[in-house]
């Protein structure tokens, strides 16, 4: 079995624990800049950063036995996230190198507003009135937070 099977996306085993590392390592990844950009300026602790995260997509290229899918559709947006997922990490470097990490954290981790927004524009998923609310919530948040 694949390490990342398409077929289990509705399978609460499939996307569960997942999820949960994802939660995890995030948690840690919040942490982790503000110790290294103590010792280290934002722009070498990002190519550090980078390599690291070079060395888990070499250990996924192993264990793929160096076959990567070619489709330019998938390819593209993948590319696009890693460009972004990078700017990002660049700029939260920046803002926990000037600022306290527990606000730096809450504030950015309200990203998913983005998200939602753009699954809205161009995937077509909705929003129910209370999901509204609660994103309605968390912008408000960003305002008693950031003050």
């Amino acid at each position: 079995r694949e390490f990342c099977s398409h077929k289990d996306k509705n399978d609460m085993k499939g996307w569960i624990w997942p999820t949960l590392g994802a939660l995890v390592t995030w948690g840690v990844w919040g942490f982790l800049p503000k110790v290294s950009v103590r010792f280290l300026g934002p722009k070498s602790a990002l190519v550090y950063e980078v390599l690291g995260g070079t060395l888990v997509a070499i250990a996924i290229l192993v264990a793929l036995g160096f076959r990567l899918e070619t489709d330019l559709r998938g390819i593209m947006p993948a590319m696009a996230t890693g460009v972004m997922g990078v700017l990002g990490a660049f700029l939260f470097l920046l803002a926990v190198a000037r600022g306290p990490v527990s606000l730096v954290v809450t504030v950015s981790a309200l990203y998913p507003i983005i998200t939602i927004l753009l699954a809205v524009l161009f995937l077509g998923e909705s929003v129910s009135l209370r999901q509204g609310m609660g994103i309605a919530f968390a912008l408000s948040a960003i305002s008693l937070v950031a003050k």
